[in-house]
């Protein structure tokens, strides 16, 4: 099955007016999105970090699935999704270029890693720099 790393630290899931400018990004962070809509600008930056005047909502983990994966990959998401609804884990998917990305919240983080795992998933630490 997957193999997931999950990252240090909590993260943010932080919500600014459509026409708000993009934030500064933080340097050096392990992960970090922006996303525009007609409706809503949103982000997800380390929780020490969300920007200011922004409807934060913290205490989210982050999970990245080992990649790159390729574009025409079908069901990587649903196989990870699956187990987490079963368990009754929310679960905030975000996609990039090259993988995919959970984020769990931190109180159900033990949860969702023994229902990932029960699925046969791999989920680990990133190893030390």
């Amino acid at each position: 099955m997957g193999d997931l790393t999950l990252l240090d630290g909590a993260w943010a899931v932080c919500r600014l007016a459509p026409d708000a400018p993009v934030p500064a990004l933080p340097d050096g962070a392990a992960f970090a999105c922006v996303a525009r809509t007609a409706d809503e600008l949103s982000v997800v930056v380390p929780e020490s970090q969300a920007p200011p005047g922004a409807r934060v909502e913290g205490g989210w983990r982050v999970l990245q699935v080992a990649g790159p994966l390729d574009l025409t990959a079908t069901g990587v998401l649903a196989a990870l999704a699956d187990p987490l609804a079963r368990a009754g884990v929310p679960v905030f998917p975000i996609a990039t270029f090259d993988t995919d990305w959970l984020l769990v919240p931190g109180a159900r983080l033990g949860q969702a890693v023994g229902a990932l795992r029960a699925a046969g998933h791999r989920v680990t630490r990133p190893a030390a720099a």
